[in-house]
């Protein structure tokens, strides 16, 4: 029995995750960087277990969460999971919720160039105009000379980098891995890694602290079942391009909460990356190049890398 897909649906449900997604990386941001970012990606993947229940289907043993059919790939989504939670902690801590999130959002140029150097891809003239396209405009945010760039700015460019990373292995491994496996694997990743450095220095959260780190990681985990949801309704390409909102999303909370102010040229650049990734969609869609299952990692950050399509096995009841 095929499941059929409800794209009205799957589309306002898509915006739902995407906006829970970014009440998750609010809560990073009012701890204003007050533990060791380890610390906070590590507790963060604790609360993101509550996910695992939800993600598991009837054809899902507990223990599929660990297997994988590329024990290679498996460990380097594993590794890309610990890097994206930890970075992105980092960036949201360092910088405004808006250029954190343009930063971010260059994932997809990172997954053309990647997809072009290891899965040897066919890449055409417009797909690299929109990954020029998203350069100029992190240049413009960025504007290297005429401001001052933090490790916030590293950091958010490395979890990117991890994200399309994560984009390529699932690429590479197809359609048939399990997604409970997929998640598990970032979702370990960050757990067992971030735990490791978190335990020279630990600091005890104080109540307020429990309570937006529990908001990170359950917050977290509730966007990932509900992305997860959406691809089952609506096919990917209708799914992918909602993630772009949660721009709308940072600005309010950095006018609101924050005190940040975007200015002109920051703008500019800003609609300059989110049209690449856009146009970068569009293409993928019209040559109908394969995307990863619906699976974003403990990470809520992998979300942005999202464009899931469900597969003839998860079509099948």
């Amino acid at each position: 029995m095929t499941v059929g897909l409800s794209p009205f649906r799957g589309v306002l449900i898509a915006f739902a995750s995407y906006a829970v997604f970014a009440f998750s990386d609010a809560s990073i941001k009012i701890l204003h960087g007050a533990l060791p970012a380890y610390q906070v990606a590590f507790i963060g993947s604790v609360f993101a277990l509550t996910a695992i229940p939800f993600l598991k289907t009837a054809n899902d043993g507990w223990l599929d969460v660990v297997r994988t059919s590329n024990r290679a790939l498996w460990i380097l989504r594993f590794v890309c999971g610990a890097i994206g939670a930890i970075c992105s902690v980092v960036a949201f801590t360092e910088l405004p919720m808006a250029e954190a999130f343009a930063l971010l959002f260059l994932l997809p140029s990172f997954v053309t160039i990647l997809s072009v150097i290891f899965l040897k891809e066919d890449v055409r003239w417009q797909r690299w105009t929109a990954v020029i396209i998203g350069f100029i405009g992190v240049l413009i945010v960025l504007r290297p000379g005429f401001r001052e760039l933090s490790i916030g700015h590293l950091a958010a460019a490395i979890g990117g980098l991890s994200g399309a990373i994560s984009i390529v292995v699932l690429r590479a491994m197809g359609p048939t891995e399990k997604r409970i496996s997929l998640y598990g694997a970032a979702l370990f990743g960050s757990f067992i890694i971030s735990g490791l450095l978190m335990v020279s220095e630990f600091s005890m959260p104080t109540p307020r602290q429990w309570l937006f780190l529990a908001s990170y990681g359950i917050l977290g985990a509730f966007g990932n079942v509900l992305l997860m949801n959406a691809a089952r309704l609506a096919p990917a390409n209708l799914v992918a391009p909602p993630q772009y909102s949660q721009m709308i999303w940072a600005i309010a909370f950095g006018y609101l909460i924050f005190n940040d102010s975007i200015d002109f040229p920051m703008a500019v650049g800003i609609v300059l990356i989110i049209f690449s990734g856009l146009l970068t969609l569009a293409r993928e869609r019209k040559r109908g190049t394969p995307l990863p299952a619906a699976v974003t990692s403990a990470d809520n950050q992998a979300a942005l890398a999202t464009a899931a399509e469900p597969s003839a096995v998860d079509q099948k009841a």
